[in-house]
């Protein structure tokens, strides 16, 4: 089933010059017609699906909106993801106006909406739980995103909902505030809920645009949220397309942890290998794979790429030669020809070591070290010590694999480094 991600806000991604095989579509529900027609098109190779909350003109008051026909209407085409976009008011003096807020709780304080699909209970009561109402998931995503961006933003969020579409008195605003509520708006509750019942992972990142009115001097007005909404409107959309773009990302991703064979038993009884030649043999998830790695690094200052032997040399010579930057060996003893120097480490029974030319990093040089596999971690954190003997300075370690349950990244990260993985791996995959 191919991945569709839905959009419920306006948010600019429906300029037909941005998603490919952009079409209107007109859908009906159980619940009445959505907002708006249904805006189809793809991004980064995922299918999107868009819907303007208030209309396409902003036409419906936040009460009237048809809620539950935009959710199901959603939910029908096959939307895995919801993610909605909304302008809020800021209840918090550290809220600021253009900031984002991902929102993680909610209190419902409309009266007049039809918030659940369960008007009648046929097949038996159904309670659906609201404690932990936005996905983590999408979440998290959203924060990683803006601080890759550099927006402005902050983790979490308590919006309370209000009816609308009169904006709060003072007396109402600081009541909000003592209820804990962080931003105030008109929209959310209803759809969180509904997301909710419909089984949707659903998330909301918020733009603040005001402070209510509790604020002395910053009463809000309608102009004004337009204002700001238009200055941060581009932002909003990058971090949409930035968000699409990991769902593409992970799929490609998806495919090829399945180009990798397991194979069970080897080299010994209880081990089970991950065998990356079947991924290497096939031109476009080995091209794949470099693009990946080459798009991460392409914008760090790396001078060396330096290969633990012996899979690690496939991956490191490629990308070195695509990154400009040269390339060291690290091996197992007794392979290199000049004066070397030796790590020792630890394996599960007895110790073995690895080696490197004692000229092969000038002292401030910057390493990306790769590998193909990081297990306990042993070989590479004895190949971080003999760059860091030499004087270079590790940018990250990276590998193809990371075994999860083996600790390795833990025991890394211990030392100081950082680890970039493109695929886990658990025990019993």
């Amino acid at each position: 089933m191919r991945m569709k991600i839905g959009i419920i806000g306006g948010t600019g991604l429906e300029n037909p010059e941005i998603l490919e095989n952009y079409k209107e579509i007109e859908v009906d529900t159980p619940f009445g017609k959505p907002s708006s027609k249904l805006i189809c098109g793809k991004l980064y190779g995922i299918d999107v699906v868009i819907i303007s909350r208030h209309g396409k003109k902003h036409e419906i008051p936040p009460t009237h909106v048809n809620n539950r026909a935009n959710i199901f209407a959603l939910k029908y085409e096959g939307c895995k993801y919801i993610i909605a976009t909304t302008a809020v008011g800021s209840l918090k003096e550290e809220i600021k106006r253009g900031d984002f807020v991902i929102l993680d709780q909610f209190i419902d304080f409309t009266r007049h909406r039809d918030i659940t699909f369960f008007d009648k209970f046929e097949f038996g009561a159904m309670h659906t739980s609201m404690a932990k109402p936005f996905s983590d998931k999408l979440r998290k995503k959203l924060s990683e995103i803006c601080e890759e961006l550099g927006f402005p933003y902050h983790k979490k969020g308590t919006v309370i909902t209000i009816e609308g579409p009169k904006f709060s008195t003072i007396a109402e605003s600081n009541l909000f505030r003592q209820w804990g509520a962080d931003i105030i708006n008109m929209s959310i509750a209803p759809e969180a809920i509904l997301a909710n019942e419909a089984e949707v992972e659903y998330a909301a990142i918020a733009m603040s645009t005001d402070y209510d009115c509790w604020k002395e001097g910053e009463d809000v007005s309608w102009e004004m949220i337009k204002e700001i909404m238009k200055d941060n409107s581009e932002r909003m959309k990058k971090i949409l397309m930035k968000l699409i773009e990991s769902f593409s990302r992970e799929q490609e991703i998806l495919k090829l942890k399945n180009s990798i064979r397991t194979i069970p038993d080897f080299p010994k009884q209880g081990i089970i290998f991950r065998d990356i030649t079947t991924l290497l043999k096939d031109k476009e998830s080995f091209k794949k794979l470099i693009d990946i790695l080459y798009e991460r690094y392409k914008n760090y200052s790396i001078d060396i790429v330096a290969g633990i032997e012996s899979r690690g040399f496939i991956i490191a010579g490629i990308l070195a030669e695509k990154l400009n930057c040269g390339l060291v060996l690290i091996r197992k003893p007794g392979k290199l020809p000049a004066e070397t120097l030796s790590e020792s480490y630890e394996l599960e029974y007895g110790f073995d070591r690895v080696e490197i030319h004692k000229d092969a990093i000038s002292r401030g040089q910057k390493v990306l070290l790769i590998d193909d596999l990081i297990a306990t971690s042993g070989t590479m954190r004895a190949s971080c010590q003999l760059i860091k003997q030499l004087g270079g300075e590790i940018e990250e370690c990276a590998v193809i694999i990371e075994l999860e349950d083996l600790n390795g990244r833990k025991k890394l990260e211990e030392k100081g480094y950082k680890l970039f993985s493109l695929i886990k791996f658990k025990e019993n995959e």
